[in-house]
């Protein structure tokens, strides 16, 4: 029951909203399932110290050992490498937690975490962006539940060779599905298969190859999502054919040249790497946080890297943007499983 936390920050004395520790309990007990027996790296930065400090309290609790470390106090920001003591700390680790409000350009520190996680094969919370609007609605979800639901999301998806996806602004796209990539399940019940976000709920592929129009009226991701939120006034609407874009349109021109950009960054940056099915029915509205809104029930997507380390697509991408949609219907195969956001199979 131990801590390194490096001064001045020790989060055992650093005060928190009441109302986090629910999110943060369920994140510690119930989604990560921490033994008293395990230890722990927590990465956190000035942004986020409040609710670090909640799961801290969390941990103190169980009994676990756990190292904490904020960002700031080691290496100037934006990151341009995860900083080492995080890493080698994490080699001895079992479980890791990253609650951290990210800055332009430091995807590849997250890579460079993450691929510890993957190698180790440690659990990981990734709460990227995570906030206390976060922390007192999407964390407080019942996960159990959720997990029951992806299960079911899951079972129908993985044999299916077609998903087609609509909404009434105007998306109408179709995904091949490749029979040789994973399929796999991040409902917040987070086990050493794959790591997943918190809050959780959403099933995800690499497509074989997608092609149609997908109307952004939810929500675009990493730090574009902060500069813009929500999108149902501004939506961005893009056109893909053969897994990569082909246009992008928005009355909003900033936004539509910042996505532009960012998705032609390297070779693979326009192209569809991520197809996900939301599937945390806590969320019942997009509050412009990408960690939160991808998982509202609905289909999302991903341009960029496609994780093929999980879902054994061969290729990679230095960048991954997802982008989320609102009020779906959705068929695999012939089965509507979605009908206006709302799911048509039970739990």
């Amino acid at each position: 029951m131990s801590s390194t936390l490096l001064p001045p920050h020790n989060l055992l004395s650093t005060a928190y909203p009441t109302e986090f520790k629910p999110g943060a309990e369920t994140a510690v007990k119930t989604c990560l399932r921490i033994a008293p027996t395990e230890k722990v790296t927590l990465i956190t930065d000035e942004a986020t110290i409040e609710i670090a400090a909640s799961l801290a309290a969390q941990l103190e609790a169980v009994g676990c050992e756990w190292n904490a470390f904020v960002l700031e106090d080691l290496a100037p920001r934006p990151l341009v490498a995860m900083p080492s003591e995080v890493l080698a700390d994490m080699e001895t680790s079992h479980v890791s937690i990253f609650a951290v409000l990210v800055q332009q350009n430091e995807l590849k520190s997250r890579m460079q975490m993450t691929n510890v996680v993957n190698r180790r094969k440690m659990r990981h919370a990734h709460m990227v962006n995570i906030t206390g609007e976060v922390m007192v609605e999407g964390m407080r979800a019942d996960f159990l539940h959720i997990d029951r639901l992806s299960q079911k999301v899951l079972d129908l998806v993985r044999p299916a060779k077609l998903i087609r996806a609509t909404t009434a602004a105007g998306t109408d796209i179709r995904a091949e599905l490749n029979p040789e990539y994973k399929w796999f399940k991040t409902s917040g019940i987070i086990s050493t298969e794959k790591w997943g976000n918190l809050p959780g709920g959403e099933v995800f592929t690499a497509p074989g190859e997608v092609n149609g129009t997908f109307v952004v009226d939810g929500v675009v991701g990493d730090y574009l999502c902060r500069r813009y939120g929500a999108l149902a006034q501004n939506p961005l609407t893009i056109e893909i054919a053969k897994n990569r874009i082909v246009s992008c349109d928005s009355q909003h021109k900033q936004l539509r040249d910042d996505f532009w950009e960012y998705t032609h960054r390297d070779e693979n940056s326009d192209r569809v790497g991520e197809f996900a099915i939301g599937t945390n029915i806590g969320v019942t509205r997009v509050i412009g946080n990408i960690l939160q809104d991808e998982k509202f029930p609905g289909i999302h997507i991903a341009f960029g890297d496609p994780y093929g380390n999980h879902t054994g697509a061969p290729w990679s991408a230095t960048t991954h943007i997802d982008v989320v949609g609102l009020g779906f219907n959705i068929w695999v195969d012939d089965q509507q499983i979605m009908r206006e956001g709302k799911f048509l199979i039970d739990a």
